[in-house]
């Protein structure tokens, strides 16, 4: 028997501070009334792609399914703006599940930063002098030093934002993968980055910190100054994102490889 459908009945609004998203979300919630995030059955975000990883971020723990409607200027993460018969196109949507990658950043104080990325965590030199860094994957060291402006560990859902203009790989939203992409290196001139299973632990030193110091930064999440930086996939948290049928992520993704 087929599982039924589920019924989205309560529905919360969230908007950008763009002008178009706020009314828009003024036109729906006259519509459809709005519930309390706590009884929710969706969230619906509307903006950008930016407002939707802010959105994400808002409702990290809370297990509640996100839906995107692009009231922005970039809306790769977002389905297209409709205001008839929401929850229908609701019931009807494709579930995405995601997990963010959990960063942990020390200080030159010895300070630990813990913070959580959706799409990426990258970590930039802070002056002039390029980045200088050493690179563990489970422990066993595989670059001794890369000379470099960054790098930075992509999940799927952000193989196609930061990481892609670095030249990374796009990767299936499902694939048990994480880009590790470079950023303008200039020693090794001619590594490109590598492809690492989800399950690793990646760990970078900064070598040299006080001569070349960098940042690191999960999504909009930053640390100056940083020593050692250590990433993985936070395998307790799961993020539903929600598409249209026709317009999937996974369409999206595997078009966005054939764009020239």
């Amino acid at each position: 028997m087929p599982k039924p459908k589920r019924k989205f009945e309560k529905i919360t609004f969230v908007a950008s501070d763009m002008p178009e998203a706020v009314e828009a979300r003024r036109r729906l919630v006259a519509r459809y009334g709005e519930a309390d995030p706590s009884e929710a059955d969706a969230i619906v975000a509307l903006g950008g792609d930016g407002h939707m990883l802010a959105t994400l971020h808002r409702f990290m723990n809370d297990g509640i399914p996100i839906y995107g409607m692009n009231r922005g200027s970039v809306g790769f993460l977002m389905n297209d703006y409709s205001e008839d018969d929401l929850p229908s196109r609701l019931a009807a949507a494709q579930v995405s599940r995601i997990h963010p990658l959990a960063m942990l950043a020390y200080d030159k104080n010895g300070k630990a930063h813990k913070s959580l990325a959706i799409n990426e965590v990258s970590l930039f030199r802070e002056r002039h002098q390029a980045a200088k860094l050493k690179i563990l994957v489970d422990g066993k060291v595989r670059m001794e030093e890369l000379i470099c402006d960054g790098i930075l560990v992509a999940t799927p859902a952000g193989s196609t934002a930061y990481n892609l203009s670095a030249h990374g790989p796009i990767l299936p939203i499902n694939a048990p993968l994480l880009a590790l992409t470079p950023i303008s290196p200039f020693r090794p001139r001619r590594w490109r980055g590598a492809l690492l299973p989800n399950k690793v632990h990646i760990t970078i030193h900064v070598l040299e910190p006080d001569k070349r110091p960098v940042s690191a930064v999960a999504d909009h999440f930053e640390t100056r100054a940083v020593t050692r930086v250590e990433v993985e996939k936070a395998r307790n948290i799961e993020l539903f994102m929600m598409f249209d049928a026709d317009h999937s992520l996974d369409e999206r993704v595997l078009a966005e490889q054939f764009r020239y």
